[in-house]
């Protein structure tokens, strides 16, 4: 296999988003060896070394990252392989800036989120009101339920005291009769 190597300037949205992460994650997919690492100008320097078709895949991959990474354009040139090299790697900033580095990724992860849910407050709103106008009627219906039960337990009652004085009535003159059968 013959070795070729590139070094490119990758110019755009390319620093605190992730995309030195999605260099690392393609070459080593390819299985190329090389580094990766920002630059003070905002761009990213890319060195990578393996066969030819898998770095003319590789060169495509960096054209089109995830969002929110963004490549605006490429400065690509042919350059020696460097055999000692073996593994691709990210070449790391000063401390300060690899922190800024992971919360500028880690924000942008939580804008993503915080847009996709900012599309679902209306739906939550609707299905909030939609439940207030269910329990709206439930609780009507209820009232209407419990008139109508309480009117039903009033003509039961009434109708059963009714009923009772009738019984005691009937028992008071059966008696009377069964008293004047007697004698």
């Amino acid at each position: 296999m013959t070795l070729k190597a590139f070094q490119a300037m990758v110019y755009g949205r390319v620093q605190r988003v992730g995309y030195r992460r999605f260099v690392l994650d393609s070459a080593q997919e390819l299985g190329l060896s090389g580094y990766v690492k920002n630059e003070r100008d905002g761009s990213v320097t890319i060195f990578a070394q393996g066969d030819e078709a898998a770095i003319e895949k590789f060169i495509e991959m960096l054209k089109s990252p995830p969002s929110p990474a963004y490549v605006k354009s490429i400065d690509i040139r042919e350059v020696k392989p460097r055999p000692a090299i073996k593994y691709f790697t990210i070449k790391p900033s000063p401390l300060h800036e690899e922190l800024q580095e992971g919360f500028g990724a880690m924000q942008s992860i939580f804008m993503d989120y915080w847009k996709e849910f900012r599309d679902y407050r209306n739906e939550f709103r609707e299905f909030a009101k939609r439940t207030d106008e269910n329990f709206r009627m439930i609780m009507e219906k209820y009232g209407e339920i419990s008139e109508k039960l309480t009117t039903i337990l009033e003509t039961l009652t009434r109708e059963s005291r009714e009923t009772r004085e009738m019984l005691n009535e009937t028992m008071k003159l059966l008696k009377e009769a069964i008293e004047k059968l007697s004698r």
